[in-house]
């Protein structure tokens, strides 16, 4: 069976951007980027690929599907593209977007039960690319975590999981330390 699998950045107290979206204050590593992009290029998205010195016909290794919430989703849109990952299929959960892309399907309700039938077809894993208020709904179905945690403190923002009081137990299974002292950590349900 396929997994979910959330793939997130996230700062020393929890959150994975700014109150207005903003990311740029997580430390760069060039090592830690390309080691990264390297394992998994499906997270790059299509358009950026060229940027990142990365093939944009590049295979996917791990994941060929990708479900994201409107606020991940508006960054793209704010500069015209609708498709950022067109290397994968696209789902976004969002009841107020409205645009036509035949390669991204909109989905206005029931993200659990879609992630659930996605997870029954054939195929590679599913990427969780956020935000936090679409991990907090779908964290019953989060099979695996992979955080790059980032030796900030944002104060304020977006968490990870924006959603009720849920303690949920995953088990990491590796860590790896770069030179900006960001770790990266896998993590299964436990």
């Amino acid at each position: 069976m396929r997994k979910l699998v959330y793939y997130v950045a996230v700062s020393i107290d929890g959150y994975i951007a700014g109150p207005n979206g903003e990311f740029d204050f997580y430390p760069f590593d060039p090592k830690q980027l390309a080691e990264l992009n390297a394992e998994y290029p499906e997270f790059v998205p299509t358009h950026l690929r060229d940027h990142v010195g990365m093939a944009v016909d590049e295979p996917n290794r791990h994941f060929d599907t990708v479900i994201a919430g409107r606020a991940t989703w508006e960054p793209a849109l704010a500069q015209g593209i609708t498709s950022p990952y067109g290397h994968m299929k696209q789902y976004v959960v969002s009841t107020s977007l409205h645009f036509e892309d035949p390669k991204v399907e909109i989905v206005t309700r029931d993200p659990v039960g879609l992630v659930r039938r996605l997870k029954k077809e054939e195929g590679l894993d599913i990427y969780l690319c956020g935000g936090g208020n679409l991990a907090a709904q779908l964290l019953g179905e989060v099979d695996e975590i992979i955080i790059k945690s980032y030796p900030v403190v944002a104060g304020g923002g977006i968490p990870a999981f924006a959603g009720a009081f849920s303690p949920t137990l995953f088990t990491p299974v590796e860590r790896k330390e770069y030179d900006n002292h960001a770790l990266v950590t896998w993590f299964t349900r436990a």
